[in-house]
């Protein structure tokens, strides 16, 4: 039978001896520990009985060490802190090289991705696991770091800063627009409209749009999809007019694979947010990641300024 390799009784027994002797008290060792006194003090005898001194004086108050268990908690304290510290170390080392980042299909797609190589040129080191999904429910706030939302930027037990805001407008293909030349925004509710099933109470549908304009809304009769980038291929496939969110459509729009559609441009409710749980301390990479969000958001906010819109 092979025995220990250092000839030393279980770390069980070093562990509740360690908090016994730096609280001088079975009871209070018991408490940290999740464990009853009588199981203190069993692990004790029985490490008494391995080393074969007697390690405490038991008293009225608590316990004292004897000269064995003074030298015996010495060096057992020393090196319990020296062990605490490498496991934080290795901990904020692991921590500091990856950070879990979440946020909805389409701000993924449409806004996040396409800047993310900025961030690749000045942090190689880090590794970003995005979590994309348009039910922010599928996340266990444990597993992420940090979210980019939209809303009005109050979630329970969560810090959030705002990135930037945002407005509606109607968009199409040019193809769509040039045949459709002419029309105004009472024309909508006669046009083909390119509708998102959408849980988000803030999230802007053309019920919304139509009755914000003033305009007949009570039936819709528009095609249904379930993600906003699949309306928006719709749209480009020139099938019909999407609600475009200026955060997201605004470059395409630039570029002239979108063109807005009459003058109707409505403001949103809510916002994007940059949130991350307030109980926790963020990582090193989330921190860095943090500062180039808001970095990245500022330029948003400079480049795509809200039009004027209808309240």
């Amino acid at each position: 039978m092979t025995g220990r390799y250092y000839e030393l009784p279980s770390l069980t027994a070093l562990a509740v001896f360690e908090a016994s002797a730096r609280h001088s008290s079975l009871k209070l060792a018991a408490g940290e520990l999740n464990v009853t006194p009588s199981a203190v003090s069993r692990q004790v005898k029985a490490i008494e009985a391995e080393i074969g001194v007697q390690l405490f004086i038991r008293n009225g108050k608590g316990v004292t060490l004897t000269a064995e268990g003074e030298e015996l908690y010495g060096v057992l304290a020393n090196s319990f802190s020296r062990t605490s510290d490498a496991v934080r170390s290795i901990k904020r080392s692991n921590r500091a090289k990856n950070v879990k980042l979440a946020c909805s299909d389409v701000f993924a797609t449409m806004w996040l991705i396409p800047q993310m190589p900025d961030f690749w040129r000045g942090h190689p080191e880090i590794m970003v696991d995005h979590l994309i999904s348009d039910d922010m429910w599928n996340f266990r706030r444990a597993e992420v770091e940090l979210r980019v939302r939209f809303g009005r930027g109050t979630w329970s037990d969560e810090t959030s800063e705002f990135l930037f805001d945002e407005c509606v407008y109607p968009v199409c293909s040019p193809t769509f627009a040039a045949r459709h030349a002419g029309a105004v925004t009472a024309d909508l509710p006669h046009l083909p409209l390119l509708d998102v099933n959408w849980v988000g109470p803030d999230w802007i549908g053309w019920t919304d749009a139509l009755r914000t304009a003033g305009l007949p809304h009570t039936t819709f009769d528009g095609r249904r999809f379930g993600k906003f980038n699949v309306a928006l291929q719709a749209a480009m496939a020139d099938q019909g007019l999407v609600i475009g969110w200026h955060r997201i459509v605004g470059d395409l729009v630039e570029q002239g694979t979108l063109v807005r559609f009459t003058d109707l441009v409505i403001n949103s409710p809510g916002g994007y947010y940059l949130t991350w749980n307030a109980n926790y301390e963020l990582s090193p990479a989330a921190l860095i990641l943090r500062d180039w969000l808001r970095s990245v958001a500022g330029i948003t906010r400079a480049g795509l300024r809200p039009l004027a819109t209808v309240d």
